[in-house]
C-alpha cells in the first residue's frame, strides 16, 4: 500500500513539473545528435525523448512533451530504415515518390494539404510538407502534421511533427523548428549502401581457365581466384565453381561483387550475374544483355571510373554498358572502331586471333590485347578512334593465347596485367616490358582498384525553372472538395488563366518555380478567395480552401492593413475591402459582424481600444460604399484570440487583422 503511495506522489510531483515547465512556452533549445546514424536535431528544453534501435541502421527515436509519452499532447517522431535493394540506387524523386506521399495524405480523411514540395539536393533528395486530418470520420477533432523525407545513402529518414489542432498555439512553432533543425553531422554515419558511393579494395580476380579434379587437369571457367595486388605473386584464394556457367568475360563492381555472362554463344538476350565474394553468394541480377551476334560469344567485361560496367563480344563488335547505379543497358557500339586503324587488316585475317579482351583506365581509354602476340591497342572510348599504332611488348613467349589486361593500382602506383597462355605478367607500359608475376591461365581478369580514389565533385542543386501546381479546391468547413468552383491563376500583373477542375476538386497547371500567383476562386455560398501563393521548385501541392457563407463562420479579411499604431487604412487594403462590398451588394439578407484584433505587444487595455476603432474604420468604409449601416456591427477583441503564436514576429503579424463572422443569412 505504501509503494502504492509512493509511486502516486512520485507521478503527481512529475506532473506538477511538467505543468510548470509548459505554464510558459519553452524558447531555449537543446540538441540532440544520433552519432551512429550521422544525424543531429535541436528540440525544446523540457520535451523528453525515446528511442528505439532495432539494428544500429534500423532506428526510431521520439521527441514529446510531457511526463510520459502515451499522454503527450505533441510529439515528433524520426525514422531512420534502410531502403529495399531495387531502390537505394535510385533518385526517388524521380519515381513519383511526391505523388505517392500525395495519394497517401488524400487517403487519410477529410485531408487539408498546406505544403508539399520536393528538393533535389544531388547527395541527397528531400520532401517537405504540412498537411491536417481528422484521425476518423466524423472526428471533432483535427490533427496537424509538419514533416521532412530525406533519401540518403540507400536509407530513409522520416520525420514527423504530430499535434492537435488545439494545440497549434502552444506546440505548432516548436514543432516545426524541431522539424526545420534536422539535419546531417559531419563526422561518423551510416555507411552508404548506394552503388556509386562505394569504395573499391585492392583485390583483384580472373576466371580460372583450367582446374585439377581428382589429379586430372580439366576445362573450368566456372572458379574465381583471388589475388591481391599487394602481393600477386602469392596462392590466389579460390572460389571453386561459383559460377553457375562458364565465363570468359569478368568485371569487378564498386561494390566489390564480381559481374559474369555466359560464354554460350545463344545469340539471345542474357541475364548478368552476381558474385559477391565476401559471403559466397551469387545471384542473377535483372541486368539483361542484349544478344550477342552469330557467331560470337561475350569474351571479356571491364569497370570504368564511375563503376559502369563493360561487355565486348568477341569480334569486338559490340561493347554493352550496365549503369548499376540505376540499371540502365545501352549499347556503346555496334561496329568495332578497331576498323579504322592503319594495322587492321594485319590482325584481322583468317585464323588470326581476338583483339577483344580489355580493360578501361581512368582518362576513359580502352586497352585491348591482341591474343596471338599480347601486342596492346588503344582506343578513346569518348570519340571511338583507335590509336595508329599497336604497342608491341618484350619479355612475352613468341606466341600464345593473350586474354585479357587490367588496369591497377597499388602503393608503387598503376600497375598493367596481362593474362598470358601460361602465366600472369606485370607490364611497364614506359619501358614496353613485361614481368612474370605468377603461373596460371586466366580467361578475364577484375578489378576496379585504380578507382578506388575518386574525387567527387559535388554538383550544385539544380534548380529546375518550371513548377507543376497541383492541389484540390476544398471547402474549408467540411474540407470536402467543389468540384464546380471557378478557379483562376495570375502571376504577378499578367492576366489571369482559368483552370478546370477535376470531379475531385484537383487541378494541375505549369508554373515557374518560386513565384508568386494569385488564386481567385469564386462559387455560390462561399467567400470568394484571392489569395497569394509562391510556388516551389519543381513538383508542388498546396490546396486552396473556399470559406462558406454559413451562421457562426469567421473569415479573414486578407492583406487588411493599418498605420502602425493607427487607424488609417492602407492602399493595399482596398482590394480586400471592395471584395467584401461587393460581396454584401449581391447578398441583401447577408449582415456582419466585423472583429478587430491586435498582437500581444504593448498595453492589453491600448490594444483593446485600437482593434475596436480599426472595426470600426472598416464599417465606415463599408457604409461609405453603400453598405446600409444596420447590416455591419463591429467589436474589438485586442490581443484575446490570436491566430499564431506570438513568439516571433514573422507569426505576430498574422495576429494584427480584422475578420467578420457571419450573423444572419437570407
Amino acid at each position: 500500500m505504501l509503494s502504492l503511495l509512493m509511486k502516486f506522489l512520485l507521478t503527481l510531483v512529475l506532473t506538477l513539473c511538467w505543468l510548470r515547465l509548459c505554464a510558459q512556452e519553452p524558447s531555449e533549445q537543446q540538441l540532440y545528435t544520433d552519432a551512429k546514424a550521422g544525424w543531429k536535431l535541436t528540440y525544446p528544453r523540457g520535451w523528453q525523448f525515446q528511442r528505439r534501435e532495432d539494428s544500429p541502421e534500423k532506428t526510431e527515436t521520439t521527441f514529446y512533451v510531457g511526463p510520459t509519452r502515451a499522454a503527450a499532447p505533441a510529439e515528433a517522431t524520426l525514422i531512420v530504415r534502410p531502403l529495399p535493394e531495387n531502390q537505394k540506387d535510385r533518385n526517388l524523386l524521380a519515381f513519383g515518390q511526391l505523388d505517392s506521399v500525395w495519394q497517401a495524405i488524400r487517403a487519410l480523411p477529410q485531408p487539408h494539404v498546406l505544403r508539399l514540395e520536393q528538393r533535389d539536393l544531388g547527395r541527397y533528395q528531400e520532401l517537405d510538407y504540412e498537411y491536417t486530418y481528422t484521425p476518423k470520420p466524423g472526428s471533432a477533432e483535427r490533427f496537424r502534421v509538419v514533416g521532412r523525407r530525406v533519401w540518403r545513402g540507400g536509407y530513409a529518414y522520416r520525420l514527423e511533427y504530430r499535434a492537435a489542432l488545439s494545440q497549434d498555439r502552444r506546440y505548432q512553432n516548436l514543432g516545426q523548428q524541431l522539424v526545420e533543425s534536422f539535419g546531417f553531422t559531419r563526422s561518423a554515419a551510416l555507411p552508404s549502401r548506394r552503388y556509386d558511393e562505394q569504395i573499391c579494395d585492392d583485390k583483384m580476380y580472373g576466371i580460372a581457365a583450367l582446374r585439377v579434379h581428382d589429379g586430372i587437369w580439366e576445362d573450368d571457367c566456372r572458379s574465381i581466384h583471388q589475388f591481391s595486388v599487394s602481393n600477386p605473386s602469392a596462392s590466389p584464394k579460390i572460389h571453386d565453381r561459383v559460377l553457375p556457367f562458364q565465363s570468359y568475360a569478368l568485371a569487378k563492381g564498386f561494390d566489390n561483387c564480381l559481374y559474369s555472362v555466359t560464354k554460350s554463344p545463344t545469340n539471345a538476350p542474357e541475364y548478368v550475374y552476381r558474385y559477391n565474394p565476401a559471403t559466397r553468394q551469387g545471384e542473377y541480377t535483372p541486368w539483361r544483355l542484349p544478344a550477342q551476334g552469330g557467331e560470337s560469344v561475350w569474351i571479356s567485361a571491364a569497370t570504368d571510373e564511375h563503376g559502369d560496367l563493360y561487355f565486348i563480344t568477341s569480334n569486338g563488335g559490340k561493347l554493352v554498358k550496365v549503369s548499376p547505379a540505376d540499371g540502365s543497358v545501352s549499347v556503346v557500339w555496334a561496329t568495332d572502331p578497331v576498323r579504322q586503324a592503319p594495322y587492321y587488316s594485319s590482325i584481322a585475317f583468317a585464323g588470326a586471333g581476338t583483339h577483344a579482351n580489355f580493360c578501361l583506365d581512368d582518362t576513359n581509354t580502352i586497352y585491348q590485347v591482341y591474343s596471338t602476340d599480347g601486342s596492346l591497342l588503344k582506343v578513346d572510348l569518348a570519340t571511338r578512334q583507335p590509336a595508329p599504332e599497336m604497342l608491341k611488348l618484350e619479355g612475352l613467349p613468341q606466341r600464345g593465347g593473350y586474354s585479357d589486361v587490367l588496369l591497377q593500382k597499388d602503393a608503387a602506383g598503376r600497375q598493367l596485367y596481362l593474362a598470358g597462355p601460361k602465366a600472369l605478367y606485370r607490364v611497364n607500359l614506359d619501358k614496353h616490358q613485361a614481368y612474370q608475376v605468377r603461373r596460371g591461365i586466366y580467361t578475364d581478369l577484375a578489378g576496379c582498384s585504380l578507382f578506388a580514389v575518386r574525387t567527387r565533385q559535388e554538383a550544385p542543386p539544380r534548380l529546375p525553372a518550371t513548377a507543376t501546381w497541383r492541389g484540390r479546391v476544398l471547402d474549408a468547413a467540411t474540407l470536402q472538395p467543389l468540384a464546380r468552383a471557378q478557379l483562376r491563376l495570375r502571376a504577378g500583373g499578367g492576366s489571369a488563366t482559368a483552370v478546370p477542375l477535376a470531379p475531385d476538386g484537383s487541378f494541375a497547371f505549369p508554373t515557374k518555380s518560386n513565384q508568386a500567383y494569385t488564386a481567385q476562386v469564386q462559387f455560390a455560398g462561399y467567400w470568394s478567395s484571392d489569395t497569394t501563393y509562391t510556388t516551389g521548385f519543381g513538383p508542388y501541392v498546396q490546396d486552396v480552401l473556399l470559406r462558406p457563407l454559413t451562421v457562426g463562420a469567421t473569415l479573414s479579411l486578407e492583406n487588411v492593413h493599418f498605420e502602425q499604431g493607427e487607424t488609417v487604412l492602407l492602399s493595399s487594403s482596398l482590394p480586400a475591402l471592395n471584395q467584401l462590398v461587393t460581396l454584401l451588394k449581391n447578398t441583401p439578407g447577408l449582415a456582419i459582424e466585423l472583429r478587430g484584433h491586435t498582437d500581444n505587444v504593448g498595453d492589453s487595455r491600448k490594444n483593446l481600444l485600437l482593434s475596436q476603432r480599426r472595426s470600426a474604420a472598416v464599417k465606415a468604409y463599408l457604409v461609405s460604399h453603400g453598405v446600409a449601416a444596420a447590416r455591419v456591427t463591429n467589436i474589438g477583441l485586442g490581443g484575446a484570440e490570436p491566430r499564431a503564436s506570438n513568439q516571433r514576429e514573422t507569426t505576430r503579424r498574422l495576429n494584427r487583422r480584422v475578420d467578420f463572422r457571419v450573423v444572419r443569412v437570407k
